[in-house]
């Protein structure tokens, strides 16, 4: 129950650890002497009132030398930067990678050296088609974007919980995409491919039928992210000590094993809890849940690729595990939430091009695209070239460029 008492004409309240005053108004202004700071402006300086202008009289207008009052809008106004302009609906957690076993044998690679070595982990679950306010079971693909970091610097491997994409070559990405949002004249359908301009651009290009039929099926509308797979997507290439090259596919296998809702079920849920994934996640990992993947590894050599039906470069297809079996080497485990959703969950900036020593790309045309066209949207997104400065970006290990200036500079190396 609170508890009141006089102060210098105000009313102070005591409400749970925290004591506050009344003002004549009925503000609220926080008091010294309790375990949350005080309310200060961003240069430090306290706020003994963040409820009401300064005014010239009781009625009069608002004086200009406020300079708490105008801080507070000016940061206001500028608070919000662009969306993502594909997976702009995300949800990130923290966790780790565990390590099985070494594998000195296929890669150089840090993180796959030692037997239970374990690696911090950011991951950002996500949808694809539709904007920040749209609903989590829109029939779309998820993205699984897992960003590793690695003794040797940070392994971003940014994927889908579908093994397969629409177009082989980065060029077409721009024409998927414009044909995949809503219709430009009238703004809608939002978050789903099911309008004319979709149907267009895949009636005119034969090899996105595989991943439509993917997207037909219950793979688009997951249970939970917790019930989903994850895949690499790319042909990538490891690289072991003595610069050997092994072809690898990367896969992501829930614990918990794949489930799926039918599609009245997502609409009815879609009604009742649009946040119904993003909720999921969090609740499993606040009540000790901890979601787990196990990263499963495909891999061949050149005379397989030489080989096989189609081009282990061509990104629409994909490579039978009855073929190829999955290998088992690691663990993915979640078991921490973000402590603020726009720094860590919103600036969280992948970027396929972010690999270790052990681990390279191939000659993908789609991969190749996206590792340019990545780390020039973060550039557009975060406003900085020094977006890989943000704590959820940086490496956790010790780095050194030769990179200088740019606006938002937040590293002060020293010397000449």
């Amino acid at each position: 129950m609170a508890k009141s008492s006089a102060n210098g004409g105000r009313k102070s309240v005591q409400l749970g650890d925290q004591k506050i005053t009344r003002g004549e108004g009925g503000e609220t202004h926080q008091t010294g002497g309790t375990d949350v700071p005080p309310l200060t402006t961003q240069q430090g300086v306290p706020v003994a009132d963040d409820q009401n202008s300064l005014r010239i009289g009781v009625r009069g207008p608002t004086a200009l030398e406020d300079f708490h009052f105008r801080e507070k809008l000016f940061h206001f106004d500028h608070e919000r930067i662009p969306e993502r302009v594909v997976h702009a609906r995300g949800f990130g957690a923290h966790g780790y990678f565990e390590n099985y076993q070494p594998l000195t044998e296929i890669t150089r690679a840090d993180l796959f050296q030692r037997a239970g070595e374990k690696t911090p982990a950011f991951v950002r679950f996500s949808t694809v088609a539709g904007n920040k306010g749209s609903a989590d079971l829109a029939r779309d693909v998820r993205g699984f974007a897992v960003k590793l970091y690695t003794k040797e610097g940070n392994w971003d491997l940014v994927g889908n919980n579908i093994p397969v994409f629409f177009i082989q070559d980065a060029i077409k990405f721009p024409d998927l995409i414009h044909a995949a949002k809503e219709e430009p004249d009238r703004g809608f359908p939002q978050a789903q491919t099911a309008h004319d301009n979709f149907w267009d651009f895949i009636s005119l290009s034969p090899e996105s039928i595989h991943m439509t039929l993917w997207i037909m099926s219950d793979r688009a509308i997951p249970r939970a992210f917790r019930f989903m797979e994850g895949f690499g997507v790319h042909t990538f290439r490891l690289i072991n000590a003595q610069g050997k090259s092994t072809f690898v596919k990367f896969h992501w296998k829930p614990k918990l094993g794949m489930q799926s809702v039918v599609w009245n079920e997502a609409v009815k849920i879609n009604g009742a809890d649009p946040d119904f994934h993003r909720r999921d996640l969090w609740q499993a990992i606040q009540s000790g849940q901890f979601p787990e993947w196990e990263l499963g590894l495909q891999l061949f050599d050149e005379k397989f690729a030489d080989q096989f039906e189609f081009d282990v470069l061509d990104a629409t297809k994909l490579i039978p595990e009855e073929l190829i079996p999955v290998r088992k080497v690691g663990r993915l485990v979640l078991n921490r939430c973000v402590d603020n959703f726009f720094a860590e969950t919103e600036q969280v900036a992948f970027c396929t091009q972010n690999v270790v020593p052990g681990i390279d790309f191939s000659n993908d045309p789609l991969l190749q695209g996206r590792n340019f066209s990545y780390l020039d949207t973060q550039l557009k997104r975060l406003g900085s070239p020094n977006f890989s400065n943000l704590p959820i970006n940086a490496p956790k290990c010790p780095f050194h460029t030769l990179q200088q200036d740019g606006q938002m500079t937040l590293v002060n190396p020293k010397n000449r």
